[in-house]
């Protein structure tokens, strides 16, 4: 996960933020991201194929701690840069993200 974060104020005095999560997975068609900010759905959040076998996607999330996977063509994999996992309950970890509040 690579963040790139912009504030952007949702109206309730939560800023919410852009992250920027990437990931490389060569030979994949698609990757999807399934996570607690979806639901868990895994077709809902599409990565966007750049070169080389990279995916990126950009997202706006208010502050919060969120778990998540990768999709990549059916397979549920975590992202191997998110600086934090969780054990989940099938008996495998969740990538985590962090989005802070972005108050000092």
């Amino acid at each position: 996960m690579r963040n790139n974060r912009s504030n952007k104020n949702n109206g309730n005095g939560l800023g919410s933020q852009r992250v920027r999560l990437e990931f490389t997975y060569p030979n994949a068609k698609t990757v999807c991201l399934a996570g607690t900010f979806n639901d868990w759905s895994p077709a809902s959040t599409p990565m966007i194929a750049l070169e080389e076998g990279r995916w990126v996607k950009e997202l706006t999330l208010p502050p919060g701690r969120y778990e998540y996977l990768m999709v990549a063509d059916g397979e549920w994999l975590i992202d191997p840069l998110a600086q934090e996992t969780a054990p989940n309950p099938f008996g495998g970890v969740n990538s985590v993200l962090i989005v802070p509040s972005g108050q000092c």
